[in-house]
């Protein structure tokens, strides 16, 4: 029996006589539009502007002459792949009563020629045949993301901010560390407080002061770093102004940070994130949340060939470099939990490669844990929390 957040197939039967199935290939300039109308045998296509209005009044017209051919639209389904444009033109169509899916691009067959031909219109029609496919409710032709609130993707803000943040602070940094080796300068953190001040004491290696230009360029980055500093501080200590004003008996995204940050090696931080970015989707089962973190194998099996890959790499990217980093933290806090003598147990060799191996499947049973303490409540088996005080 399909269930209902089952993304991979429709749970609607789907009618042709009476449903306008369209289909989007969108890119910055234009949208390519195409229809499959009821009753008519002429392959519709249109390329507009990038309006949703100008869209609106297409599928509004493709009805009408539907109707003129006999044929009462009585559902209207519109596909198209994600992309930079995001989800807000499912939302606003879905607000005007049209069915709106957004396709995972990776999840829809294309020729394996080494040079196939691609144009906007051949996409559309290997975008229709699979969308049609998962209207029907057949498996594996298509997948479809879940579409978020703009309250949701919203929340996702500002721990991506911080992660862009953190990215530019090392930059300047490296930046400021290898100016001054190539001077003959080491052992200067420019991270310091006082920093500033002491790079007026600073002397390259044949004695000199450090040059104008460069003295000046390094003052013009420490204002940037400061000022980096100072908006990754005011993230942080908003995000903990609203975990503290959020009520303890509300259920949601706050209290599954509280919880999942209540686990000993794991941060504010870390909790944000996960919750954010996976935890509080509506994910199926524990398959579908390693399938979504990209933790899952990719095996190569053909005839007496048998080889793995390693991973798909397929899902969420922060969450699978966030909790490969986790395995490592949780095996050294939480050395009495199950997980952590599971590891231990499969590591008596003391080989680099199989450690390496094995902290992917720590992280994939870890995130599944998480999964079922945000969800369902559960704590793993072994695992220290903080008091509630």
């Amino acid at each position: 029996m399909p269930q209902s957040n089952d993304l991979s197939r429709s749970v609607a039967t789907l009618n042709q006589d009476s449903t306008l199935v369209v289909v989007i290939e969108m890119s910055q300039s234009s949208w390519l539009v195409a229809g499959m109308l009821p009753g008519v045998e002429r392959h519709h296509l249109m390329k507009l502007a990038p309006d949703e209005d100008g869209l609106l009044r297409l599928l509004h017209r493709w009805r009408e002459e539907a109707a003129q051919a006999e044929r009462e639209i009585e559902r209207i389904v519109v596909a198209f792949e994600a992309g930079r444009d995001g989800f807000w033109l499912a939302r606003w169509l879905r607000s005007r009563g049209i069915e709106a899916y957004v396709m995972h691009p990776s999840s829809v067959a294309v020729s394996r020629e080494h040079r196939r031909a691609k144009t906007d219109r051949l996409d559309t029609e290997l975008l229709m045949r699979a969308f049609l496919g998962w209207l029907r409710g057949e498996k594996r032709h298509c997948s479809m993301a879940a579409i978020p609130t703009i309250e949701e993707e919203d929340a996702k803000r500002p721990n991506r901010e911080r992660e862009k943040l953190v990215c530019d602070r090392t930059r300047i940094v490296n930046r400021m560390k290898a100016a001054l080796a190539r001077l003959g300068i080491r052992g200067f953190n420019p991270t310091l407080r006082k920093a500033e001040e002491k790079l007026a004491a600073l002397r390259t290696a044949e004695g000199s002061p450090l040059p104008e230009n460069t003295q000046a360029e390094f003052r013009r980055d420490m204002a940037r770093l400061r000022l980096v500093r100072e908006q990754i501080k005011a993230i942080e200590q908003e995000r903990l102004r609203k975990l503290e004003t959020a009520s303890a008996v509300e259920k949601g995204p706050h209290a599954m940070v509280r919880l999942i940050s209540s686990v000993i090696g794991v941060g504010v931080e870390t909790a944000d994130m996960l919750v954010n970015e996976i935890l509080s989707r509506r994910l199926r089962d524990r398959k579908a949340v390693a399938r979504y973190a990209g933790l899952t194998g990719s095996p190569d099996e053909s005839g007496a060939r048998r080889r793995e890959r390693g991973l798909a790499r397929a899902g969420n990217a922060r969450v699978r470099r966030g909790m490969i980093q986790l395995a490592w933290r949780f095996l050294r806090f939480q050395k009495d939990s199950a997980l952590a003598q599971w590891f231990r147990k499969r590591t008596e060799d003391g080989r680099g490669g199989t450690r390496k191996t094995m902290i992917v499947a720590v992280a994939r049973r870890l995130l599944i844990a998480l999964w079922r303490m945000a969800t369902m409540g559960e704590i793993p088996q072994g695992v220290a929390v903080r008091s509630a005080g």
